[in-house]
């Protein structure tokens, strides 16, 4: 689960609300019983009940930390379904209907948009589920940022594949999964050049190497993936990031690339 704070006008101004929504979210946490312990990528993994009530805790953070939802700040999901997806079918062992068609899936991703303030989801689908994803897209693909991270594993064949085909409108670009910098920036240009959002991603066991900001910055990519506000290796990237834009002063220009917001944004 992650945040969006697409209602901040410069990145130190984005960097600052994610960093109160994630100490409200430990408080909140706290406050009913739930561990606060963080994983490998600094975020919150208490055993909740539902994904729906991993929602409405965060709503309630981005709340109480003064911001409106949908507004101020978005919600994402990473689903990563292609761990969850065998033999045809996706697994959700903590949902009532535990296993689920494609079809059923993007009827539960069409769901929980209606219900919270969802801006982005990344890997609804497995990666191998071509058909399933041009439909998701299809259906969800005007409303929120359909991110391909296992799908298109920053690889120009298959980005190439999805933009012909018409599926998903967004790519996680991990540099070190191409393995070069020169076929990274290939990715990039072929993803922008399709009109597909572009988002430069950390990985996991990651250390204090901050080339991924700068790389978010000199490509215009708009968006970075580098985990909560906890942690010295995913901290590092975000204040790389103010100083970049402490270098460029006036220059520097933040607009979040978002063009989604939910119906149900709460004012």
């Amino acid at each position: 689960f992650m945040i969006l704070p697409v209602g901040a006008k410069s990145f130190r101004e984005a960097l600052r609300m994610g960093v109160e929504v994630f100490h409200h979210l430990k408080s909140i946490l706290k406050g009913k019983g739930y561990k606060t312990s963080v994983g490998d990528e600094g975020g919150f993994a208490p055993d909740l009940q539902s994904n729906e009530e991993a929602f409405t805790l965060i709503v309630e953070a981005i709340r109480k930390a003064g911001y409106r939802p949908g507004k101020d700040v978005g919600l994402g999901i990473d689903a990563a379904a292609t761990e969850f997806y065998q033999n045809g079918f996706y697994f959700l062992k903590a949902e009532k209907k535990p296993r689920r068609t494609s079809a059923e899936m993007i009827a539960y991703y069409e769901n929980l948009v209606k219900k919270f303030p969802i801006l982005s989801i990344e890997d609804g689908l497995s990666e191998d589920d071509w058909k399933g994803w041009k439909a998701m897209t299809l259906r969800l693909g005007k409303k929120v940022q359909l991110v391909g991270d296992d799908l298109f594993v920053t690889h120009p064949k298959r980005l190439s594949r999805g933009i012909k085909e018409g599926v998903a409108n967004a790519i996680l670009i991990k540099p070190n999964q191409i393995g070069s910098l020169t076929e990274t920036l290939e990715v990039i240009k072929m993803a922008q050049k399709a009109g597909y959002g572009t988002i430069i991603s950390h990985r996991s066991g990651e250390t204090e190497d901050t080339t991924i900001a700068d790389l978010a910055v000199a490509t215009c990519a708009g968006q970075i993936k580098t985990g909560a506000t906890s942690r010295t290796d995913r901290v590092a990237k975000y204040n790389q990031l103010i100083r970049i834009e402490e270098g460029l002063g006036k220059r520097a220009v933040y607009k979040p690339p978002l063009r989604w917001r939910p119906k149900n944004s709460s004012e």
